[in-house]
């Protein structure tokens, strides 16, 4: 599978387009590329042994997600994002009036042990200052693309104040590299191409990599903290400024689905299962699903 999702990558499409099952119908949903790992090799083929639909998932970091749905250029029939806003700023209420948070998540430095970098790490040497040391050998994915390339940035700033290290944002920056396909960030990782990368929990677990758990004030994983995260933001090329937002994974079905009963349904087994998004590394905490707007009482009763 891991070769698989890197080919894939390679691409630079980002698609798997799998179809896995035997039901009569097919679900397309078009995600995250964080999921990519957790959709294709346990979530989906889940879904489809309990259910009649088939799964075919594509996956794109969420910025990228957003354009291809706005611009019509795909017509899925669920859209799964990694940041909640993203989805409700870009989508509602052209597109939807409704979504469902699922999971959620956090940074982590995920990193091979094999490299200088990664013993430190391994080590416990303070992360800030192995990373900021670094000869440009740590990833991170493009902020024009997902929220994880531009929540590294944010990460940046928040551990300059946090750590009170005059100058530790640009080291920071200055000491990473763009990998453009999230799904093959942390292939490179795991062939020591990349000595560690700004990557999401769940992600280092796909992938059997050891992380540095980072604490809640920069890790984007506690809603108490939303506040926090806000002080740091990002500015795009458009001239956009996303202030840091706590990780919420959500999803709808767009009013143009093809198989939107098919993407209700889906949307509903992820709803249902904690368990089986836990056991992906993702983190399904009190409160969650939670709804946003009219969402079809077949998909939360």
């Amino acid at each position: 599978r891991r070769a698989f999702l890197t080919g894939a990558a390679g691409l630079g499409v980002g698609t798997l387009g799998g179809c896995l099952g035997s039901g009569e119908t097919p679900v397309s949903v078009l995600s995250a590329g964080s999921l990519a790992t957790a959709f294709e090799d346990q979530i989906g083929p889940a879904f489809a042994d309990g259910t009649r639909f088939e799964f075919q998932g594509t996956y794109y970091g969420s910025r990228a997600v957003m354009r291809l749905v706005e611009d019509g250029q795909r017509r899925p029939d669920v859209v799964v994002s990694a940041d909640a806003t993203l989805l409700r700023d870009r989508l509602q209420p052209a597109i939807t009036g409704w979504d469902v948070v699922f999971a959620t998540n956090a940074l982590a430095i995920a990193y091979n042990p094999e490299t200088d970098v990664g013993s430190q790490l391994a080590a416990g040497d303070p992360w800030q200052e192995v990373l900021a040391a670094a000869d440009a050998r740590i990833a991170r994915t493009d902020p024009a693309l997902d929220p994880l390339g531009y929540r590294a940035m944010q990460l940046f700033d928040l551990a300059q104040r946090y750590y009170d290290e005059p100058g530790l944002a640009a080291a920071l920056r200055n000491n990473t590299t763009i990998e453009p396909e999230e799904p093959q960030l942390l292939s490179a990782v795991e062939t020591g191409e990349r000595a560690a990368a700004i990557a999401y929990r769940n992600m280092a677990h796909d992938w059997d990599l050891p992380a540095v758990e980072l604490p809640p004030q920069l890790d984007f994983s506690d809603p108490s903290l939303a506040d926090h995260y806000a002080t740091a933001t990002y500015t795009s090329e458009d001239g956009t400024t996303l202030p840091g937002r706590p990780i919420r994974y959500n999803a709808t079905v767009p009013g143009n689905a093809k198989n939107p009963d098919a993407g209700r349904r889906f949307i509903h087994y992820l709803a249902e299962q904690p368990d089986l998004l836990q056991a992906a590394g993702l983190v399904v905490p009190d409160g969650i699903p939670s709804r946003h707007g009219n969402v079809p009482a077949e998909v939360l009763s």
